[in-house]
């Protein structure tokens, strides 16, 4: 009996179509769609307005504590440097989290999809809070390096996770005004993580930034997991591509080492860089030789192309990518150009973060209305590159600068679900977690190697090491403002540019049907 004799004799709510979802395999009759090794779904009854909202809630909470872990660590950093003697090693407390974060995404994204969201989101929370406990109580740094490294396996898990048990929940339609909540939980955590360090440094004790992580964890485990029950199951069991998970997280893992250590720790032409870009480069490559010769491969290259996906993943790229390169840099131009101190500017970081979000909510509400929903985030970006490029043409006072970053924010978080949530649409149910996950880890890469560049950028504009990595860290107070000034409208120049490649993008992405009603959704009903 072949596979398609095998379907057509399966009940009718077993059978899964993508676009009951929103996939792209919606025009095929139901006898020719192979789910014969998927795991019976049985009808379930819809959840209630309060059980989405619970849902939503611990998902929330879950996605804050991998989101404030990426930010309040650093404030906390010279207390650390004291206790332990060793200020040399304080950078790799934010590397090594940042390092296995990327590099786990696609592996917790596909294994999702092979084992189910409930297994590997205990895996990812019960990483998380075992790696925060051994760093609260880490005898020395390299333990509590170690320590972060084992943390950051589990939040880098936990956000593909969340956004694939989003698109289990709600419908393509609904899913851009959950994802703009989701950008809120960043902003908060963005704005709240550093001064929560500080003030726990400062007042209480270093390692409560890491004890604090614990009964969040369990709290938003409790009230995920007994819901848990009522989701749709869209996993489908198969064999595990292993090779290939090692292979492209360890291509990531050198590719962000190259990254992270290029023109600060060694020269970019060094022989020890020239080395690990050969070496990235060749894991790469037998990664996707292998992927070519799998019988079931790890991250399906069909998969990663099409009209939708390779655009949505870069726009999404683009759209990080400069939203994180100006807020590691911008602090520098702060303190050069207007005196101000590290605390207020900080404080002028707060709307480039937040009036993002404002930009994630417009695009999902016209997402849940329009039908030509990409239109919101073509023009968004468009305007983003607009208030870029006047950043880069103009001198000007620092409310003048403030109100541009603002509109620059605005326009970029439009991108933010409108390229997520379309890459999911189309794909198949059963591939939403991988093609979530991948989308997360191409984000990662793509925005660590903007934050190189335009740190290239200030030392080709300024030819001083400005690198903002700890102790090679030249004197800024010795940079005239007017150069500065210059190098900072490469910068801005080149942020623009990256809007107008997501702009573009967004153009030449097609745009698929999204399911579900045409109607709002709001976290209140």
């Amino acid at each position: 009996m072949n596979k398609f004799e095998r379907q057509s004799r399966q009940p009718a709510d077993q059978q899964t179509l993508p676009e009951a979802t929103g996939g792209e395999l919606a025009h095929l009759p139901a006898e020719i769609v192979d789910v014969s090794d998927a795991p019976p779904i049985q009808p379930r009854p819809p959840l209630t307005p309060g059980e989405v909202r619970t849902i939503l809630l611990s998902l929330m909470l879950t996605m804050f504590l991998a989101a404030l872990d990426q930010t309040i660590v650093a404030t906390a950093l010279p207390t650390i440097g004291r206790q332990f003697r060793d200020v040399s090693s304080l950078s790799w407390v934010i590397t090594a989290y940042l390092l296995a974060s990327t590099a786990v995404a696609p592996v917790f994204g596909t294994l999702s999809d092979i084992y189910g969201r409930r297994a590997m989101i205990i895996t990812a929370m019960s990483l998380f809070i075992s790696g925060s406990i051994l760093c609260a109580v880490a005898p020395n740094m390299p333990v509590l390096i170690v320590a972060r490294g084992l943390q950051g396996l589990g939040g880098g898990g936990i956000l593909p996770i969340v956004q694939t048990v989003i698109a289990d929940v709600v419908t393509p339609r609904e899913r851009g005004q959950y994802q703009a909540y989701f950008s809120g939980v960043w902003m908060a955590a963005g704005i709240g993580g550093p001064i929560l360090g500080g003030v726990f440094a400062e007042h209480l004790h270093w390692s409560m930034i890491f004890w604090i992580n614990v009964p969040l964890g369990l709290a938003s485990l409790a009230m995920l997991l007994p819901k848990m029950g009522k989701i749709p199951v869209f996993h489908r069991r198969r064999k595990v591509d292993w090779l290939g998970g090692v292979l492209l997280m360890a291509a990531a893992v050198v590719f962000m080492l190259v990254l992270t250590w290029g023109g600060n720790r060694y020269l970019w032409l060094s022989p020890v860089i020239v080395a690990m870009v050969g070496s990235s480069i060749a894991l790469a490559l037998a990664f996707v030789w292998h992927v070519g010769n799998a019988e079931e491969p790890f991250l399906p290259l069909p998969l990663m192309g099409g009209t939708v996906v390779p655009y949505a993943m870069a726009c999404g790229g683009f759209a990080m990518g400069a939203m994180l390169g100006l807020t590691v840099h911008l602090p520098l131009y702060y303190e050069v150009v207007y005196h101000l101190s590290a605390s207020e500017a900080g404080l002028a970081l707060i709307p480039l973060a937040a009036v993002s979000t404002g930009g994630a909510a417009i695009a999902g509400r016209a997402m849940a209305r329009a039908k030509h929903y990409k239109q919101v985030a073509i023009i968004g970006t468009l305007i983003a590159a607009s208030a870029g490029g006047a950043l880069a043409l103009f001198a000007m006072p620092l409310w003048v600068l403030l109100v541009l970053l603002s509109v620059f924010a605005l326009g970029l978080g439009t991108a933010f679900p409108v390229s997520t949530v379309s890459a999911q649409n189309a794909v198949a149910r059963s591939q939403i977690g991988t093609i979530t996950g991948a989308t997360n880890f191409f984000r990662a890469l793509l925005a660590s190697f903007t934050v190189a560049v335009f740190s290239a950028i200030l030392l080709m504009a300024l030819g001083a090491d400005i690198s903002l990595a700890g102790e090679h860290r030249g004197p800024v107070s010795s940079i005239p403002v007017a150069d500065m000034v210059t190098a900072f409208h490469y910068v801005f120049g080149a942020a623009a540019a990256m809007m107008v490649g997501a702009s573009l993008c967004m153009i030449l992405m097609e745009e698929k049907p999204l399911a579900g009603p045409a109607r709002p959704v709001e976290m209140a009903e």
